[in-house]
């Protein structure tokens, strides 16, 4: 059963209509029609399950059967990543990182940004999109964007790790310790972070790491950098 997204939905609330998009999708896409199941999520945990009562060129109303409270059992992984000049490409990642399960993302400006601005409203329903595909009940959070000096300087997790191309004393991320805890992952810009910047992150006990051998786009480092923390975790 297809997952649906209610911002303002309320636990207590028996009728549901959805908004014109989603009443569009459900009639034109889905071809839903009187007394089908329906499920919703408010991306803060509920799912609101009910069937639909009233269907028309217009507008979808539900009626609720059931609910669940669900509790967000996933460890937190932040992902903070320079937006790339492509949109498209910035889109994929955070799609798919929603999809692995990334539960923060905060883009960053960095000296070698080309992209220094995003558009939020479309990027948070790149995020919906993400959930409703792959059933979660969880929207992750996406942070306003910032400045890369601001933001290392900001209260972080006590794991605070720094991905870049540039030689160094990098540790593997594999061999990273309590990767079961609230992890935070950095990545760069298509120029990757500048020697100052690796510099002024190690002042502020970011460790270095590798993604390994090869070297990545932006948007696939941060979406190897999701995945290698999911996997890792699930083996921990």
């Amino acid at each position: 059963m297809e997952l649906f997204y209610a911002q303002h939905i309320l636990l207590e609330d028996d009728i549901l209509t959805f908004s014109p998009e989603e009443s569009r999708h459900l009639i034109k896409v889905l071809r839903k029609k009187f007394g089908d199941l329906i499920r919703v999520t408010d991306g803060k945990g509920l799912e609101w399950i009910g069937e639909i009562i009233d269907i028309n060129t217009k507008k979808v109303i539900g009626k609720k059967s059931q609910f669940i409270l669900h509790k967000n059992n996933i460890t937190p992984l932040h992902i903070a990543i320079a937006p790339t000049k492509n949109n498209d490409r910035f889109e994929w990642f955070l799609e798919k990182a929603t999809e692995i399960g990334v539960s923060e993302i905060t883009p960053i400006i960095c000296n070698h940004s080309e992209r220094k601005a995003i558009k939020p409203n479309r990027l948070k329903k790149i995020l919906i999109n993400g959930i409703k595909q792959s059933a979660q009940f969880f929207l992750p959070i996406l942070n306003p964007i910032i400045s890369f000096e601001a933001f290392i300087k900001k209260d972080l997790p006590k794991i605070k790790l720094m991905a870049h191309c540039q030689k160094g004393n990098k540790l593997p991320l594999q061999q990273v310790s309590n990767l079961d805890n609230e992890v935070l992952i950095m990545i760069g810009p298509e120029g990757d972070f500048s020697h100052i910047e690796i510099e002024n992150a190690q002042n502020q006990y970011f460790t270095e790491v590798s993604l390994g051998s090869q070297r990545l786009r932006t948007e696939t480092a941060g979406l190897v950098a999701c995945s290698k923390v999911a996997t890792l975790r699930e083996i921990l």
